[in-house]
């Protein structure tokens, strides 16, 4: 049984949701306004069963969820949380994202929706996952990661050729692809690699910071430094001493902590929030991204000293589609790896199943293509999958492709990704978690490029 906190102004609704969840065996606290909301938390404070996570409508009487959730962050309070509104508005899904909610749904809630958000967001509080996700290497790589394939084809070849060249150096890096390739495990192999591979690996998701303890969680802070801070903590910088620290999604990081960085990577020395006293730090840092930082840095949204300190060297990672004799490699894997999570004996995929792959263009790369296998090895019974198992929208991407056009390969494929996202997202009305599904990619990449293209 977990206990919750709803913050929600709609008695109706939240009648309907104080039943649902207590049917489900959970303890529900609901909250009418922002300042009951923090009254309860603060009486909260001390309690052997404390609020594991917050439930909260986006708009309320006395304000909004997301500018009480920066509130809360700023004061400590690491609760997980997701926001529910009834305002389709991608904007407002990025924003609370970026302020420390883990997830977003929209009203009316699907009942299996707001389970499985709720499931997420309880797995994140009970390995203290929030705001940041940070996972020292214990030489087992996580769920969806790809363990060593690395390929056979011209493109993996050098792939993996620069990143032994740069291993054994201390050199910062920046790995660059875009969402799905692989850069974290790209990441672990520089690692394993170096002559830091004894030492810990310490990755940090950006996406997942709030602006407000992003310094907190990087540099550490000493008691009392603000509000909610009841002892010091050490922070990611120091966790990673010896080893490597790896920043996903650095674009993400807030002005003032890329200031801070650019001196941890200059002078090897760090500063605790609340502290004058420097520490000293020996770490490797590689950095992960999805965007073009150098353009990013152009206008004026990255700091061009910092990327040009962090670019000691680049490697990009290949798009699944431009991989070409790999995906063979790739979907045995992960058919082995299926067959060996869901005790099942698929032996192969039918011959029209591989023909769909490979006309496929594979947005989500290679997380997506282990999410459809998966699917696959689930619903097959025979030793051999077949087409009927796969989603439909795959066939359907397929039959409603546009013919290429001239000669500029990118944007035909981000048009055609545009229209696909527009339609699934039109087909269920907006449910962004149905619409992830749907494309077989994670509801933070959907977030992406929901802003990416400007989807209203």
């Amino acid at each position: 049984m977990a206990k919750l906190l709803l913050l929600e102004d709609d008695s109706t609704f939240s009648k309907l949701l104080f039943s649902f969840l207590g049917k489900h065996g959970h303890q529900v606290k609901v909250c009418t306004t922002i300042q009951q909301a923090k009254e309860e938390l603060a009486n909260s404070k001390g309690d052997e069963s404390p609020y594991e996570v917050l439930m909260l409508d986006y708009r309320l009487p006395d304000g909004n969820s997301v500018d009480f959730l920066k509130g809360i962050r700023k004061e400590g309070v690491r609760i997980p949380a997701f926001i529910m509104t009834s305002f389709q508005d991608v904007r407002t899904a990025v924003n609370a994202m970026r302020n420390g909610a883990l997830d977003y749904i929209t009203k009316p809630v699907n009942p299996e929706e707001l389970l499985m958000v709720l499931g997420e967001a309880l797995k994140k509080s009970q390995a203290g996952e929030v705001p940041a996700v940070v996972s020292p290497a214990k030489g087992k790589s996580k769920p969806g990661t790809q363990d060593n394939i690395e390929g056979r084809s011209a493109i993996s070849r050098e792939l993996y050729e620069y990143v032994r060249l740069v291993a054994p150096t201390d050199m910062s890096v920046i790995i660059q692809g875009e969402s799905g390739t692989g850069k974290e495990h790209v990441a672990k192999s520089i690692h394993k690699l170096s002559k830091r591979s004894n030492g810990p690996f310490v990755a940090i998701d950006c996406g997942s910071l709030s602006k407000e303890l992003a310094a907190s969680e990087l540099f550490g802070h000493k008691k009392g430094a603000f509000t909610g801070a009841l002892q010091d903590k050490v922070g990611q910088f120091e966790a990673a001493h010896g080893g490597t620290l790896f920043l996903d999604e650095i674009g993400n990081l807030g002005y003032d902590v890329q200031v801070k960085l650019l001196r941890a990577l200059q002078e090897r020395i760090i500063v605790p929030v609340g502290s004058t006293q420097p520490v000293k730090v020996d770490v490797r840092l590689i950095a992960a991204t999805n965007e073009d930082l150098m353009a990013n840095a152009a206008k004026g949204d990255f700091r061009d000293d910092l990327y040009h300190r962090l670019n000691e060297f680049k490697i990009e990672v290949p798009a699944l589609r431009n991989r070409g004799e790999d995906l063979q490699i790739f979907v045995q894997h992960f058919v082995d790896k299926a067959n060996a999570e869901l005790d099942r004996n698929v032996q192969r995929l039918s011959k029209e199943v591989m023909e769909v792959f490979g006309r496929y263009d594979w947005p989500g790369n290679l997380r997506e293509l282990n999410n459809v296998i998966k699917r696959l090895i689930l619903l097959s019974k025979d030793e051999e999958a077949s087409l009927s198992a796969l989603p439909s929208e795959m066939i359907a991407a397929l039959e409603e492709a546009p013919k290429p056009t001239g000669s500029n390969l990118k944007a035909i494929q981000e048009s055609h990704e545009k229209e696909m996202i527009e339609r699934v997202l039109q087909e269920v009305r907006y449910n962004k978690s149905k619409a992830a599904k749907l494309l077989n990619i994670d509801r933070k990449t959907l977030y992406y490029k929901i802003e990416k293209y400007q989807i209203e």
